[in-house]
């Protein structure tokens, strides 16, 4: 069908004034503009909505009247969607789909979770977590509001950085250079990597041996974080990371110890990842907000300091 709201509307006033005359000054348009509107209304639906009468204005058809009612009907349901949509933008209510990245959503998800919610008790936020990839085309799909992950270059969304996260190396906390201040990955390249296998990150870590010309020597693989702590816990090798759980006990109970790298190693840029050209909730407008309130380079929730 091809007729507009606006086109209702004329009709509604025309219908209600019987008066094409008075129905211009009550909607402050010209009369030929609301003649235009009925005539195409009539030619869209195939009905007579008015007897013309030369000296006496005019009156509705027994059609035109049902239609009125219908007309008066269909924009009530309208402003009534109007009248959502200005709920969900101008109130913090609503859905809110949130992704993170699995290596660091149980650090920092639970207290932005609790927190947010105890501030806005009328957001029914869902929390999802996957790997970089993942969680960008799940923001371009619309299957996420939002996602709090890695900057990854050349996507066409929005990327807001929050902090950056140095890539540390993860050793055994009874490995003899567990004690050092700083080591350089040329001083372990020769033991065992424990790799952590997921999109986005693997090749990030490939790519630190790669810029200075060393091999790579895999001697196990996870897609969980926690696995790799786990592993290198153990004594069964070193690994990378940049999320830095509080707790340096991994979940077999060994010890681990953090220590940062000398080598010249961009720090990763965690941050909201969110579509363009979007109109965002309050909701969401209102999580982002919350976001930069908690993380910052040097206090993100759930994580170790610097």
């Amino acid at each position: 069908m091809r007729f507009t709201l606006k086109q209702l509307s004329y009709f509604i006033a025309a219908g209600e004034a019987r008066s094409i005359t008075l129905a211009s000054e009550r909607v402050h348009i010209s009369p030929p503009s609301i003649s235009s509107a009925i005539s195409q209304l009539e030619s869209e639906f195939g009905v007579q909505l008015f007897f013309r009468h030369h000296a006496q204005g005019m009156s509705l058809t027994p059609a035109g009247e049902r239609f009125l009612i219908a007309a008066r009907d269909l924009l009530g349901h309208a402003q009534r969607l109007h009248d959502l949509a200005h709920d969900i933008t101008s109130s913090v209510a609503g859905p809110l789909r949130v992704g993170t990245f699995r290596t660091f959503a149980p650090l920092i998800m639970p207290a932005l979770f609790k927190d947010f919610l105890d501030q806005h008790p009328q957001v029914q936020m869902q929390f999802f977590e996957d790997d970089e990839f993942e969680l960008v085309s799940k923001v371009r799909r619309a299957e996420l509001d939002i996602a709090i992950t890695y900057e990854q270059e050349g996507i066409d969304l929005q990327f807001e950085r929050l902090a950056l996260l140095p890539t540390y190396l993860l050793l055994s906390a009874s490995h003899p250079l567990a004690t050092r201040e700083s080591l350089s990955l040329a001083e372990l390249a020769d033991q065992p990597f424990v790799l952590l296998d997921l999109p986005v990150s693997r090749e990030y870590f490939q790519s630190r041996f790669d810029r200075l010309g060393l091999r790579m020597n895999v001697i196990a693989r996870s897609a969980q974080p926690e696995t790799v702590r786990s592993f290198v816990a153990s004594g069964l090798g070193f690994s990378m990371l940049t999320s830095r759980p509080a707790s340096r006990i991994a979940s077999n109970g060994g010890k681990l110890a953090y220590i940062p790298m000398s080598d010249d190693t961009p720090p990763m840029k965690l941050g909201l990842v969110t579509a363009k050209n979007i109109r965002k909730t309050r909701a969401i407008l209102a999580f982002e907000d919350h976001c930069r309130r908690r993380i910052s380079t040097n206090d993100i929730p759930g994580m170790a300091p610097l």
